[in-house]
């Protein structure tokens, strides 16, 4: 393991893992492998010459095949890019800055303070730093990925493309570093990427604006426009609605179960991400096999040159989002009287600046050239802090850790991305968890996820693999002593911001062995013969049989309440032959208590809400004692936006039969699911003090519980109450009490412009899917599936359709809110899900091999014009699970017509 300094600077990590016999040898290398030395031809051709098979099977997954490394990641950038290629033109793009060029300024301006912040943020610029220090493997990865993309780009008649990038003048070649540019996006989604919105092109001196200017001289029109973009006062305005800098928004579930409880007496996995549907961060299934050296069937992000969530011959993994921390913001401690040096130990020290330019469209005939200025400390990019919370001053106000004028700056664990594909490769390639766990001893990350592990040996395993700055215990123990001391202080830790003191080097991170990063040792994790999970909450609940305590607050809470699809989860591993309140519904291991592939994959279908059998049978038993007598319904438990009327008081009576006659789960034929999807939001957010039975730390999943029984059963019963207003809800909406699921809730693809086209002109691309599956936060459900408020596909300016939402909290001095899970108050419109289980799978090691069956939701292409469009999305809605193929005879059973090429640069 070796630690390099970039030209920058900064330090960088370099991890490259090989196996050498049935060994896991882990090392750095430096510079290109090709140089001085003969060529390694497991990793490159001999001849220069790329050259992969790809056999498509049936869901137009490609099994790519090539002799060596780099050809495997040449075929699977083509693979990518026949299904997908707008949206990787696109990414490339943002990673390259040049959204407002061809864009225009976009909505609020958002294009051009994206394009300012990502410049500062060295997103470009880092990766031409970066590329000539990777190791040889991950050259052959970024290098053969381009040339696959490169190959399909210059191929294709732009006119055949699909309409979001048809004859679209961005869709073309790209350089190895604009691909590593985006992986550096992509690592910094659960960090930087916050701050690129607004908050880092806000932070200016005194007397500074933010505002760009235009670096050459502009017509008198032109000038006129750039006034009225005001472009700081849309960067304000987007800082604001950030509420915690560690919720990311995504979810996923994640099982390992060891030997104890599989059918086979191996280990078996359940691999459940619940990311978007829409943009960059769709996953995309593929097997890559180079013969010898690498065999992984996995599926990773749109660009990733390797999938990400895999499993080989002997081993698989899934990855969940982390409630770990991955950057430390500083108080610096500006000298009297100048804003641009501060005090550290005594020194003084220079905020440097940098300036930029950026294009920008749709204002003239030709681009206007825009320019602005950055400051930086030694720590990275400043913040204006004061925008993301009221606590802080404006820059040269009165600190918070010291009295003295202050300003802000923040350091990104996750700043430098060079070790990315090697990780994954490295984890690819072990045959045995030593081998795996030799991947993060070497000082590996999974950038802002868990990894949740199984292998053929009956072996589970967890550990927290993402990046968490290393502390030293002295500055660990001042920030427990500040939360513990001033509610104030720990008010902003909970929202996600980490406050360090930058006058002091105690609050340095240690640099040690992993450049700065917690190693291996003092991660959480843990390994066992039963099972191992995780849902999104903390490390702490793993195993309640063996609480994971004593590690860094950066990696999360310990001792406090996990969320509800984690207690769901573990009440389904700890009652594994318990169907839950639907008697007709298949217990999560089948009758017998082991768990095999296919029970996995049912169990993510089973449609459990852990809200549902918390409170269903009381909320029934409070129908039947109020009978049809009226329910009084506050006007505080109704939207404000489309305003909706309480009438005052309203018998339940008809709501209670629909939840009578509901199975308690979320199926397309269950009736009245939505209707306690809309009740259990209202009690929750309304009736937040209703329980009784406070969090146990003994007890993690049954506390806190048992409702309130003060006015139960009359008409101020608070769970009642919530009902009435449900049933004003969805009366507004124009939604029965009974109807099905299916009737409500749908998956719909839209788009059909390119970036820069008026949102309005979106189109439906399919019909309407019925769609299963619960809200993960609101239903509290396994199968975790929601609504997305945006007019754009995530991560990108492509428009979509987005319905309208009924929302409360509006008033400025509120926190706004959505009510029922995103429910629109549109006629017929109901819940459009467009984000929630993606790629998912249940796996099992058996005699024979890996088993595993599942599906990508939303299909492998984001073309409308493919035949995998979504063919996986109608086999998602009627459960009908594929097998994922994995041995040469499987593959060719399954070849899809036309389904095999070979291809060469």
């Amino acid at each position: 393991m070796k630690l390099r300094k970039t030209p920058s600077g900064k330090h960088a990590l370099s991890l490259t893992v090989a196996l050498l016999g049935s060994t896991l040898l882990a090392g750095c290398f430096d510079g290109d492998s090709s140089s001085g030395s003969a060529v390694d031809t497991t990793l490159f051709p001999a001849d220069g010459q790329l050259e992969a098979t790809i056999r498509r099977t049936t869901g137009g997954v490609p099994h790519i095949t090539a002799d060596n490394l780099k050809s495997a990641a040449f075929g699977h950038g083509y693979a990518q890019a026949q299904d997908n290629v707008c949206l990787l033109a696109e990414a490339i793009i943002k990673a390259r800055s040049e959204r407002a060029k061809y864009f225009g300024p976009g909505n609020d301006s958002i294009n051009i303070i994206n394009d300012f912040s990502f410049k500062a943020q060295e997103i470009l610029s880092g990766a031409k730093a970066e590329f000539p220090t990777l190791s040889p493997e991950s050259k052959a990865m970024v290098e053969g990925f381009t040339a696959g993309y490169n190959k399909y780009v210059s191929e294709t008649d732009p006119g055949s493309l699909p309409p979001e990038c048809r004859d679209q003048p961005w869709v073309k070649e790209i350089a190895p570093t604009d691909l590593l540019a985006h992986y550096r996006v992509v690592g910094q989604f659960a960090s930087g990427a916050q701050f690129a919105t607004g908050l880092a092109f806000l932070a200016v001196p005194p007397g500074e604006s933010p505002n760009p200017v235009a670096a050459t001289p502009i017509a008198g029109n032109e000038e006129s426009m750039l006034r009225k973009l005001n472009v700081a006062s849309a960067a304000a305005e987007n800082t604001r609605r950030i509420r915690n800098f560690v919720d990311t928004g995504l979810a996923s579930n994640a099982w390992g179960i060891g030997s104890e409880l599989t059918e086979s007496g191996k280990g078996a996995l359940l691999a459940n991400p619940h990311f978007p549907y829409t943009g960059h961060r769709r996953l995309y299934q593929a097997q890559l096999t180079v013969p010898g050296y690498l065999n992984v069937h996995g599926a990773g992000l749109l660009g990733t040159a390797i999938p990400l969530i895999n499993f080989n011959e002997n081993l698989g993994w899934s990855h969940t989002v982390t409630t770990s921390r991955r950057f430390t913001w500083y108080e610096l401690e500006l000298k009297p009287g100048d804003p641009l040096t501060y005090i550290k130990d005594g020194v003084e020290k220079p905020i440097t600046s940098k300036t930029f330019q950026i294009e920008v469209g749709g204002m003239g005939p030709n681009p206007v050239v825009l320019e602005r200025t950055f400051w930086f400390s030694e720590y990275g990019p400043m913040l204006a802090a004061n925008e993301a919370n009221p606590a802080f001053q404006e820059w040269g106000g009165t600190g918070l850790v010291n009295d003295g004028p202050a300003a802000y700056t923040y350091r990104d664990a996750n700043a430098n991305t060079s070790g990315l594909l090697d990780t994954w490769l490295g984890m690819s390639r072990a045959s045995n968890l030593e081998e795996f766990k030799e991947v993060f001893r070497q000082c590996g990350s999974t950038l802002w996820t868990n990894t949740t592990y199984a292998d053929d040996q009956g072996n589970a395993y967890y550990i927290d693999s993402s990046s968490v700055p290393n502390l030293s215990d002295a500055s660990l123990a001042v920030l427990n002593f500040k939360r513990t001391a001033s509610p104030a202080f720990n008010q902003l830790f909970e929202a996600g911001i980490t406050l360090l003191d930058g006058g002091k080097s105690r609050d340095d991170w240690v640099e040690g062995e992993c450049a700065g990063l917690v190693p291996f040792e003092k991660k959480p994790q843990l390994q066992r013969t039963d099972w191992v999970q995780n849902s999104n909450s903390s490390h702490w609940a793993t195993n309640p049989d063996q609480f994971l305590t004593g590690f860094s607050p950066l990696f999360g809470p310990e001792n406090a309440p996990i969320n509800p699809r984690t207690r769901l989860g573990i009440k389904m591993l700890q009652n594994p032959t318990d169907p839950g309140l639907d008697s007709n519904t298949k217990p999560p291991a089948g009758q017998d208590g082991k768990f095999s592939a296919q029970d996995l994959i049912d169990t993510i279908w089973n449609n459990r809400a852990w809200y549902a059998e918390q409170f269903l049978p009381e909320l029934r038993s409070r129908c039947t004692a109020i009978s049809a007598d009226p329910v009084n319904v506050p006007q505080a438990l109704l939207p404000e936006d489309p305003a909706v009327a309480s009438p005052g008081t309203l018998s339940v009576s008809e709501g209670c039969t629909a939840l009578a006659d509901w199975n308690g789960v979320y199926d397309l034929t269950s009736t009245g699911a939505h209707l306690f999807r809309t009740f259990i939001d209202i009690y929750n957010r309304s009736f937040d003090e209703d329980l009784t039975v406070d969090f146990d730390p003994a007890d993690p999943v049954n506390t806190p519980s048992d409702p309130s029984t003060d006015n139960v059963g009359n008409a101020d019963d608070p769970m009642l109450q919530s009902l009435a207003a449900a049933m004003v809800i969805l009366d507004d909406a124009g939604i029965a009490y009974n109807s099905p699921l299916s009737e409500v809730q749908y998956y719909q693809a839209s788009g059909g412009v390119p970036p820069g086209s008026d949102p309005a002109l979106a189109e439906t691309q399919t019909a309407r899917i019925p769609w299963h599956g619960g809200d993960g936060n609101i239903d509290g459900a396994f199968n975790a599936i929601g609504v997305v408020d945006s007019i754009f596909a995530e991560d990108t300016r492509i428009p979509r359709i987005n319905n309208a939402e009924y929302l409360g909290g509006i008033d400025p001095s509120e926190t706004e809110f959505r009510f029922a899970a995103g429910l629109s108050p549109e006629a017929n419109e109901g819940w459009l899900i467009a984000r929630g289980t993606s790629w998912h799978f249940g796996l099992e090691f058996t005699d024979e091999g890996p088993e595993a069956y599942g599906l990508v939701s939303y299909s492998q292409s984001s073309d409308p014009g493919s035949e995998f469009f979504s063919d996986q999305s109608v086999e998602y809605s009627q459960k009908q699970a594929r097998k994922l193929l994995f041995t040469d005879e499987e593959i060719e059973a399954n070849l899809v017509t036309g389904g095999e090429i070979t291809l060469s640069n």
